[in-house]
């Protein structure tokens, strides 16, 4: 496994965006909406891996409520799997507590899963599969 993402829940969006594009010269990857996390999600290139910004749709959300008062907070670190469906079961079958027993569509095109923060010393976890058409451009030329 490799570092793919590390996400950052957000209460302002387009001013984090100009602190890490502007300022500190990230350029951005992707962005999307994904209804069904409830979050506009923007990816921003660091070498290999991403850092992914999340801007919840709801204020009442889950991920709202864990950022809370202050403007961001790390909300989870991704790992690169070759087969997610494969990782999973090898998972669960050495009774490892999962979130999504099954690969969802995350962004990017990826295929996710996450891992309860019981069974990894409280970290949210998510594992992630990527095509190769969304494959960072420098991890492609690795590849």
């Amino acid at each position: 496994m490799e570092i793919d993402h590390v996400a950052i829940v957000v209460k302002d969006l387009e001013e984090t965006l100009r602190l890490y594009t502007q300022t500190l010269g990230f350029k951005e990857a992707y962005r999307e909406v994904i209804y069904d996390q409830g979050v506009e999600a923007v990816g921003l290139q660091a070498g290999h891996a991403t850092v992914e910004l999340l801007l919840p749709l709801d204020p009442d959300s889950p991920i709202a409520r864990y950022r809370g008062e202050v403007a961001s907070r790390l909300h989870h670190t991704a790992y690169r799997v070759e087969c997610l469906e494969a990782t999973l079961a090898d998972l669960k079958a050495k009774g490892v507590r999962l979130i999504d027993e099954r690969p969802r569509k995350g962004a990017n095109g990826s295929l996710i899963a996450f891992l309860h923060p019981k069974a990894t010393g409280g970290v949210l976890i998510e594992l992630c599969e990527r095509r190769p058409s969304t494959l960072p451009a420098a991890a492609e030329k690795v590849r």
